[in-house]
């Protein structure tokens, strides 16, 4: 069963690209894991300010394995004080 992460996040509006630069190395080293399915940063075209990702992972341990990666700690550590507000939903494939 897939384990699916949905992060709604809010940026301020004067972090956008460096935010933008943190999240796209952590991306890309995530979907390098063999433990992850997708791994997509959506950008609201009208206002860059709001961002969603969307993440699959093959199952909830893939996804703790993605959280001790050194990327995304760093991630964590650099990226998310740039952020206005970060709201993550946790969902499973039906079928």
């Amino acid at each position: 069963m897939n384990f699916v992460l949905i992060v709604n996040i809010r940026v301020t509006p004067e972090n956008v690209e460096a935010f933008l630069q943190k999240l796209a190395d952590n991306a890309r080293e995530a979907r390098k894991e063999p433990g992850c399915r997708q791994f997509e940063v959506l950008v609201d075209p009208k206002d860059r300010t709001k961002i969603v990702l969307f993440e699959v992972y093959e199952d909830e341990r893939a996804f703790e394995s993605h959280q001790q990666t050194p990327h995304f700690r760093k991630y964590l550590a650099e990226a998310v004080p740039l952020l206005a507000s970060r709201e993550r939903q946790v969902m499973t494939r039906a079928f």
